[in-house]
C-alpha cells in the first residue's frame, strides 16, 4: 500500500548493510548464491543493501510478489543491472515501459500464439532427437555444455530462420555476450563486459544480414523472425531494423539461458531420483508414443506436469528481478523511498516453509490436483515472473521442456557420474558446478 510522505518519515527503512562505497555489496550478491539467505537470517525477510550504486531493499513470499507485480507503473517499474540495460539495448522488450512495452509486448505476443508454437514442435521434435542420438553413442556427456548448444540451436532455428544455427561463430558470439549481462559495467577490452559488448556488436551485425536477406524473399511466417518482419505497430508501421536486431537477440537470451538452466535442473533431479523418472515413464508408456509427438499428446502427462513445476520451484531458473520504486510506499510497516530498488526473491519465495512444507524436498506430488500447493496464494509459484512483466515466452519454454523430458525418459535411463561437485552455481542462472557429467543407457 501507499502511504502520504508525512507518515511514510514517521516509518523506518528496512535494516541491513549498504557495504562499500557506490559498489556496495555487489561482488558477494554476484558470487554469492546464498547472498539473500544470509541477509534474511541476520536482518530478516526485509533488508536492504547497496548494488551496481544503487540502494535495494529485498523482499519474498507471496504477499511480496502480489504488492510488486500488481503495482506496475503505479507504484513500481521493471529495471534491470546497467550491464544488461545496455547489453540488452535499448529497443528491447525488457528495457521498454510504459506504452511503447504494451505495444511490443502484444507483437512479440504473437510468436508464442498456440498456432505459432504448434508450428515450432516439429523443428524442435527433430533438433531434440539429434542431440539424443548424438549423446546415446557416448560413453560419457558432459550434459550441461551439450544443453546450452541444443537449446540455442532450438532458439536460433526458431527465432532467426533455418540455418542461423550453421553459422559457426554465431554460437562462441553468444556465450561471450552472455557472460557479461550480469558483470561490473567497465568498458575494457579484457573485461566481462567489455568483451559482451563486442560480441554483441557481431551478433547485431549477423542479425542484420539475416534480416536485409530475408527482407528480399517472399513473406515466411514460420519463425519468429518472420512473424516480426510481418507484424505492424498500433500505427500501422513495420518493425524498425534496429528494433528488429534488440528484439530477436532478446529472444535469443530468454529462449537459452534460462531454459538450459531448467533443462540441466531435471536431469540433475531425476537423475537423483528414478523412482519419480519411473513413474513419469508409466505415464508415458499407458499413451502409447510412437515417432510423431503433437501439442494435444503432450498435454495428456499431468504428472509429467506435476515434476516439471516442482523442478521450477526447487530450482527456479531466474533466482528474482528488480524493480524501481516511482513513489514512495510502505511494505510490511518498512518506508520503502522513492528512487531506491526492489528486488524480489523466487529462490526465498519458493523455500519458504509456510507456502511449501518440507521446502529442500523434491516432491512434484505437492502439485497434484488434491496437493498442499492449491492451498497457497496467487504469487507463490512465480518462475516466470508476475504481472505485466510475467516472462513472455513461458509456454514456449514449458513445451521445450516437456518435449525434451518425453524424448528423453522414452529412450534413456541415466546414471549421474561419482567424484563430481553438484553443487549449484546460481549466475547468471542455475548450473551444477562440475556441469553434470552422465552415463547414459539406452532403453531401445
Amino acid at each position: 500500500m501507499t502511504t502520504s510522505p508525512t507518515n511514510l518519515d514517521s516509518l523506518p527503512i528496512p535494516p541491513g548493510n549498504f557495504g562499500l562505497p557506490w559498489l556496495g555489496e555487489t561482488l558477494d550478491f554476484l558470487n554469492d548464491g546464498d547472498f539473500s539467505k544470509k541477509r534474511q537470517q541476520q536482518f530478516g525477510p526485509i533488508f536492504k543493501t547497496r548494488l551496481f550504486g544503487k540502494n535495494v531493499i529485498f523482499v519474498s513470499g507471496a504477499l511480496a510478489n502480489r504488492f510488486l507485480f500488481t503495482k506496475e507503473q503505479e507504484t513500481f517499474q521493471a529495471t534491470w543491472p546497467l550491464s544488461t540495460r545496455i547489453l540488452l539495448g535499448p529497443n528491447a522488450l525488457a528495457t521498454q515501459m510504459g506504452e511503447i512495452h504494451r505495444s511490443r509486448r502484444k507483437i512479440l505476443y504473437q510468436a508464442f500464439l498456440p498456432r505459432a508454437l504448434n508450428g515450432y514442435l516439429p523443428k524442435m521434435d527433430g533438433i531434440i532427437q539429434g542431440y539424443l542420438e548424438q549423446w546415446g553413442k557416448a560413453d560419457e556427456v558432459i550434459w550441461y555444455p551439450q544443453l546450452r548448444r541444443m537449446t540455442f540451436d532450438v532458439a536460433a532455428t526458431l527465432f532467426m530462420g533455418e540455418g542461423a544455427s550453421q553459422n559457426p561463430h554465431l554460437f562462441p558470439w553468444f556465450e561471450t555476450y552472455i557472460q557479461g549481462l550480469f558483470s561490473l559495467p567497465i568498458p575494457l577490452p579484457n573485461t566481462l563486459f567489455g568483451k559482451s559488448q563486442r560480441a554483441r556488436a557481431l551478433l547485431l551485425a549477423e542479425l542484420e544480414r539475416i534480416i536485409k536477406t530475408r527482407q528480399q524473399q517472399p513473406p515466411k511466417e514460420e519463425d519468429a523472425l518472420g512473424m516480426l518482419l510481418a507484424a505492424r505497430d498500433d500505427n500501422n508501421q513495420p518493425l524498425s531494423l534496429p528494433e528488429l536486431k534488440d528484439q530477436i537477440l532478446l529472444l535469443l537470451f530468454a529462449g537459452h539461458e534460462t531454459l538450459t538452466s531448467a533443462l540441466s535442473s531435471f536431469c540433475l533431479l531425476l537423475g537423483q531420483h528414478s523412482d519419480i523418472r519411473e513413474k513419469v515413464r508409466q505415464e508415458q508408456n499407458k499413451l502409447q508414443l510412437g515417432q510423431e509427438l503433437t501439442a494435444e499428446t503432450l498435454k495428456k502427462m499431468p504428472y509429467l506436469d506435476q515434476v516439471l513445476q516442482e523442478v521450477l520451484r526447487l530450482i527456479p531458473p531466474v533466482g528474482g528481478g528488480f524493480r524501481e520504486l516511482i513513489q514512495g510506499c510502505q511494505f510490511q510497516g518498512f518506508h520503502f523511498p522513492k528512487g531506491w530498488l526492489v528486488s524480489y526473491q523466487i529462490s526465498q519465495t519458493h523455500a519458504d516453509p509456510d507456502l511449501y512444507p518440507n521446502p529442500e524436498k523434491f516432491d512434484p506430488e505437492r502439485f497434484a490436483p488434491d496437493g498442499s500447493t492449491i492451498l497457497n496464494p496467487p504469487f507463490a509459484h512465480v518462475p516466470f515472473g508476475g504481472g505485466l512483466r510475467e516472462c513472455l515466452g513461458k509456454e514456449f519454454a514449458r513445451l521445450e521442456m516437456k518435449l525434451f523430458a518425453t524424448r528423453l525418459i522414452q529412450q534413456f535411463n541415466w546414471t549421474l557420474l561419482p567424484r563430481q561437485n553438484l553443487e549449484l552455481v546460481v549466475t547468471p542462472s542455475p548450473r551444477p558446478k562440475d556441469n553434470l557429467r552422465v552415463k547414459l543407457h539406452s532403453l531401445k
